[in-house]
């Protein structure tokens, strides 16, 4: 624990509630029942409404879908009431609550289904298509035997033409659809039906989640969290950022991802505040959105921030109610962190946390952020930095990876024995996942993040971290993003791509020549890239973050 810079209004260490994520809501409710809870478009519900709905849903799930305690439930939709509703509605039918990408194929969503043995799915009805193929029965070999679909238009209002309407893609913005096979039961009908579900049960040590990492290296692996270190997650994120009943926040990361699970829904239902919901990023209805809501609390990733910041004018856009702007997932350039700064006067709070840490184990403190930085453990984590090869501990400033040990981390992956026995260590008697993420410690104990072990550029011997190489490009006044690859090279390896997508007001002259003499000026030779290529944008995955592997992927191919 770094107590020297610890935020000093906080304790060193949680107290726990010993119940079910349940409770949280349950507890809010009594507590703030008229409290807007789930805002979408131009509607709202409060906090009483959400809890019946919740329960609506349990008493369905127990006795339509014979959903028993320890049962696995897959939640595959969108941001949107329906997702948090349900979310809490498998809690509360004492289940187990499997959330899935929503970029997700068919096949890729079965793999998923049999691992978990899930025979239940929550879903929206522009992804139920994806579903159909898996319903059917055991005697069929089929996957699942029940689909509840919602529409996410039943809970969007009548925008009257108001510009956060913007909030819904045409996509989902269909009238409610009506799907005729046996296993399907719709939303409204199942709400309607206000079946009472049986007592909860379910307490801190049951299974509440297992969550899915992206399968980049490999196959998806199913991260087990039990109530009780969900909770201490969400209560740190709620301490940490000041999350209270008045807060309100932006929840446009996906909610299937543990960073929006935790950050911008568990976290905020536990302190009784609002969620104003977004489906896909959008920056004209983020702006509207925070303007309209008073919006305080916004976590995002980095392209999410240059994207806002780039278009952002103060004689349209309001910011002003932002009181707390973070994230993670990749590191935060110091240019684009610089650039938040001057035009909305906001620090930008950097995090790192994992699919198997339930979201964080590191926050830059708020009175003492460091740019570009993960920042130091939280309350009862500890991290250390290890040799990769020996498994030796390291000494300060020396770049190894990163190991961490928390009530948050999880307890294992699920039917994954091989990787149980590969991805833990033991040290002074404490269990210590092992992240694959490169990192250093400085002399005031903040992690500063390097790469991802296996994303390093061998450049002729020499080794280059992509990441480092984005964060100074981002400094180039005519570089609006940036990712770094490494391309095939006969005589050294390999040698540094750099993918450009130029500001606006530079595209016509921006020249490669000109970003590698500048490169040349700022990092050692070895690191500047040697091909710079220009593109109108860079794929970004379902979280939002710059997809290198794909580009990796891409370019591997034309080799």
């Amino acid at each position: 624990m770094n107590a020297r810079f610890f935020p000093r209004r906080l304790p060193f260490h949680l107290t726990i509630p010993e119940t079910s994520l349940w409770y949280n809501l349950e507890i809010s409710a009594t507590r703030f029942p008229n409290r807007p809870a789930l805002t979408f478009g131009v509607a709202a519900i409060n906090y009483r409404e959400f809890q019946v709905q919740c329960e609506a849903l349990a008493g369905y799930l127990q006795k339509e879908c014979g959903v028993r305690r320890g049962d696995r439930v897959a939640l595959f939709m969108h941001n949107s009431p329906q997702f948090v509703i349900a979310y809490y509605g498998i809690l509360r039918a004492d289940a187990v609550v499997v959330p899935i990408n929503c970029m997700n194929t068919t096949g890729e969503l079965e793999q998923l289904l049999r691992d978990a043995g899930a025979t239940t799915i929550i879903t929206a009805q522009e992804l139920q298509p994806r579903v159909e193929p898996l319903l059917g029965t055991k005697s069929q070999g089929k996957t699942l035997q029940r689909s509840i679909v919602a529409c996410y238009a039943d809970y969007f209002g009548n925008s009257g033409g108001d510009q956060v309407a913007t909030v819904l893609p045409e996509a989902l913005a269909a009238p409610r659809k009506q799907f005729p096979q046996p296993q399907v039961a719709h939303w409204h009908e199942v709400l309607a039906r206000a079946i009472s579900p049986a007592p909860h049960t379910a307490g801190p040590d049951d299974l509440a989640s297992i969550c899915y990492t992206s399968g980049t290296t490999g196959k998806p692996k199913g991260c087990m969290h039990r109530h009780r270190g969900i909770m201490h997650s969400a209560v740190s994120i709620a301490y940490w950022h000041d999350v209270r009943q008045n807060s309100c926040t932006l929840a446009v990361l996906p909610l299937f991802h543990v960073t929006g699970m935790q950050n911008s829904m568990n976290a905020h239902v536990y302190g009784g505040s609002s969620l104003v919901l977004l489906p896909r990023w959008n920056r004209d209805a983020a702006f509207a959105a925070i303007a309209r809501h008073k919006v305080t609390n916004l976590t995002t990733v980095p392209a999410m921030i240059v994207d806002l910041i780039t278009n952002y004018d103060p004689a349209r856009h309001d910011l002003s109610s932002l009181r707390v702007i973070g994230g993670g997932g990749a590191a935060m350039p110091e240019a684009v962190a610089a650039r938040l700064r001057q035009v909305a006067g906001l620090t930008y709070i950097e995090g790192y946390g994992m699919t198997e840490t339930m979201a964080p184990t590191h926050i830059n403190p708020g009175d003492r952020p460091k740019a570009q930085c993960l920042g130091i453990p939280i309350f009862d984590t500890d991290a250390r930095i290890i040799d990769p090869q020996t498994l030796a501990d390291l000494s300060q400033g020396e770049v190894g990876e990163i190991i961490v040990s928390g009530p948050q981390v999880l307890e294992e992956y699920w039917n994954r024995p091989e990787e149980n026995a590969t991805c833990f260590l033991v040290r002074d008697g404490r269990k210590y996942l092992r992240t694959g993420d490169l990192a250093r410690v400085d002399e005031d104990g903040y992690y500063h993040f390097v790469e991802r072990l296996k994303r390093m550029i061998n450049a002729a011997g020499f080794k280059v971290w992509p990441a480092e190489v984005e964060a100074l490009l981002y400094g180039h006044p005519g570089v609006q993003e940036a990712c770094v690859i490494g391309k095939h090279d006969p005589r050294s390896g390999e040698v540094v791509k750099a993918l450009v997508v130029p500001r606006e007001a530079a595209r016509a002259t921006l020249a490669a020549e000109e970003i590698i003499a500048w490169s040349l000026q700022r990092m050692a030779a070895y690191k500047v890239p040697r091909e710079v290529e220009f593109v109108a944008s860079l794929p970004k995955s379902a979280t939002g973050k710059i997809d290198w592997r794909l580009l990796q992927e891409q370019e591997a191919a034309r080799s």
